[in-house]
């Protein structure tokens, strides 16, 4: 089947997302470690790591009422079926195919769907959730196995540490250049009496981007690259000093690390983006960047690759780029940008989208 829509047999909405994590659960043969249909229609997830989700929906038909269902890589041991409740018929869990586990959630007639609204988020690690419908209180029984809010299994000191180098460097598998062949220029956003963006709980811009680009810094440095950063410690630094500071050193890019706030401290708009101000190469930078954050945030919206006319990307001499990493007023961006694990993803990220840059352009 398709997993896009429009045929006048039936409608599919598909939703791809990944995520991954080198921190080991319980193990079982399905990715699938326990799930929940709250009386709000949320749909709650909890997964192993390294895990693929695919999620469709399928308009009903004579047979059968309007479907949707999750495939998880591995296989469910003991299939089933729910019976449902309110708006849900039954809940099935099977093997539609070898190596594959399946949850479906099949609804009754003349309800009122509207799955072109519905997005998969991932919550954490190993937790998702979706909105499937909406219905009065105390219409609808929760169902559900397992827990889903239990967190990952707590490891010792020593496991700790060898997950965090193996988290850090070894794993990440980051794209070998020549060594001592370029200079970059790194940008953290902001600084001393400007803070930026102020988020959800207080969460500051220039703390997390400062962050971000100190870890870019010695990730690309471990790689053979040589990087200015324009600031390494909280100080006012107006923008004709860092452009300037990066025209001095004839630095090969240039990258501006901030992250976003939205009019009116909107908590439901999520996002990442990259700009860049002209020509081939900088909008190669930008795409390769962005296309690596967004495989370590899974469910935050792609905002897209964009030109821009920010001061520091526009008076740079070389290829340049400001990387948006998230919306610091957003629920899901700043639940993760508060996370010390998360900003090394995204440092991560961006460390593989410039090597991959100089790979391609270099």
């Amino acid at each position: 089947m398709s997993k896009f829509f429009n045929n006048k047999l039936f409608r599919c909405l598909s939703i791809l997302l990944v995520f991954n994590s080198n921190i080991p659960l319980v193990r079982s043969s399905s990715a699938l470690a326990a799930w929940s249909l709250n009386s709000n229609g949320v749909l709650e997830l909890r997964t192993k790591s390294d895990t693929k989700l695919e999620a469709y929906f399928q308009k009903g038909g004579e047979v059968f009422g309007d479907r949707f269902w999750i495939d998880f890589p591995g296989e469910l041991k003991n299939p089933r079926i729910i019976e449902g409740n309110g708006p849900i018929k039954e809940i099935r869990l099977g093997k539609p195919i070898k190596g594959k586990t399946r949850l479906v959630v099949e609804f009754i007639e003349n309800n009122d769907l509207r799955p072109l609204k519905w997005s998969l988020v991932g919550l954490d690690q190993n937790r998702w959730r979706i909105k499937l419908f909406s219905s009065p209180r105390n219409s609808f029984k929760k169902i559900g196995e397992g827990n889903v809010k239990q967190s990952p299994l707590k490891l010792t000191s020593n496991q700790k540490q060898i997950n965090t180098i193996k988290r850090n460097y070894d794993f990440l598998n980051l794209p070998d250049i020549k060594r001592n062949n370029f200079y970059v220029v790194i940008d953290p956003g902001h600084g001393g009496p400007d803070p930026g963006a102020i988020g959800i709980g207080g969460l500051r811009e220039t703390d997390v981007v400062l962050e971000v680009s100190k870890l870019v810094k010695k990730l690309l440095t471990e790689k053979g690259v040589k990087v200015r950063l324009t600031r390494n410690k909280e100080l006012d630094l107006d923008l004709p000093p860092r452009v300037s500071i990066a025209n001095r050193t004839d630095a090969d890019i240039f990258v501006s690390i901030h992250a976003n706030a939205s009019r009116g401290r909107r908590r439901d708009i999520n996002g990442l983006e990259t700009f860049y101000y002209s020509g081939w190469r900088g909008r190669l930078l930008a795409k390769k960047i962005q296309k690596q954050i967004l495989k370590v945030s899974p469910g935050s919206p792609d905002r897209g690759v964009r030109q821009g006319r920010f001061f520091v990307i526009k008076n740079t001499r070389m290829p340049a780029v400001l990387v948006e990493i998230g919306f610091l007023t957003g629920r899901l961006d700043a639940r993760r940008l508060e996370k010390s694990i998360h900003r090394k993803r995204i440092a991560y990220a961006i460390t593989r989208g410039i090597l991959e840059y100089f790979s391609k352009a270099g």
